[in-house]
């Protein structure tokens, strides 16, 4: 190896930070962190006692089951967006119908916060598309074939932005033939 090589010198951090930056480019990270970011108060809030001073305040209420359950649904789907994302609108569409059933059922969702984070987060993994590598750009000087056949490829250098080839649109091939049963289907 070369000094001059910096493969094996960068430091574990760095190369533990590179790794996960192309694990969560490759899923809907953001949309189920704020999923289960939204599981966490609509399944705490119903347990929890705040205290003012001397005075406890119980924020428990008779639907601690559902509301508990909401929760710990809300945190699986966000996993599972992470973990399984060729499902993911099926979970965010799930994690959107939980935020909206929680408003009822646990604490008006978590006072908000809750049913607010699985909102966004169901939405965001509904909308998540994988991405597609990019092309490779073309060199400066190339010039495509339909230029070229068109005679545009003769211009003088710095032109090339002000004419517009017009591509020339060729109607669909019908195939007109007629199959053996007249077109009826098989069943039929």
């Amino acid at each position: 190896m070369s000094p001059e090589s910096t493969g094996q010198n960068d430091h574990y951090l760095r190369v533990f930070w590179r790794a996960f930056r192309v694990w969560r480019g490759n899923r809907p990270f953001w949309a189920g962190l704020f999923t289960m970011v939204g599981g966490l108060p609509i399944a705490y809030f119903p347990y929890a006692n705040m205290h003012l001073g001397n005075v406890t305040l119980a924020m428990s209420t008779t639907a601690g089951a559902g509301s508990l359950i909401i929760g710990v649904l809300l945190i699986t789907l966000g996993l599972t967006m992470w973990f399984h994302h060729i499902v993911r609108v099926f979970a965010g569409i799930a994690a959107i119908l939980l935020a909206l059933i929680s408003i009822p059922v646990a604490n008006l969702g978590g006072f908000l916060i809750g049913f607010l984070f699985s909102m966004l987060g169901g939405a965001l993994s509904v909308s998540w598309a994988p991405g597609e590598p990019k092309p490779d750009p073309e060199p400066v000087g190339a010039v495509d074939s339909a230029a070229a056949g068109n005679g545009l490829g003769a211009q003088e250098p710095g032109s090339e932005f002000h004419t517009t080839a017009a591509v020339s649109q060729q109607p669909e091939q019908y195939d007109t033939t007629v199959e053996v049963d007249g077109g009826r289907h098989r069943a039929g």
